[in-house]
């Protein structure tokens, strides 16, 4: 009866895992409209106009620590030296739909 039990249990916790949404459900398309609004001033075309070295390139991102989304959501949703926290600003959906974005456009070489 305990190894049913536990077969059971098991197989439903691989279900579960295996065919759940992830976590960042993000929707690209709203962060491509929200990035055009709210960051393109100074990040047009993955560019950083106020400090050059720290675009959203993929090669800037990763050696910066800026390449996962968790990272991305942190320092827009916070902001860090010249860049301003978009807290209350924009919603937390609406950042984790930017931080898609731009991993996306990072990965496409902002083309």
């Amino acid at each position: 009866m305990k190894k049913i039990i536990s077969v059971m249990l098991l197989g439903i916790a691989i279900f579960t895992f295996a065919f759940s949404t992830p976590v960042l459900a993000a929707d690209t398309a709203d962060g491509a409209k929200v990035f055009s609004a709210s960051c393109a001033a100074c990040h047009a075309g993955g560019k950083n106009l106020v400090q050059a070295n720290k675009n959203l390139k993929k090669d800037a991102l990763e050696k910066y620590g800026m390449n996962s989304a968790e990272a991305i959501i942190a320092q827009v949703t916070n902001g860090k030296n010249a860049m301003p926290a978009f807290k209350g600003r924009l919603t937390a959906a609406q950042i984790e739909d930017v931080a898609a974005y731009v991993l996306g456009q990072a990965e496409k070489d902002w083309k």
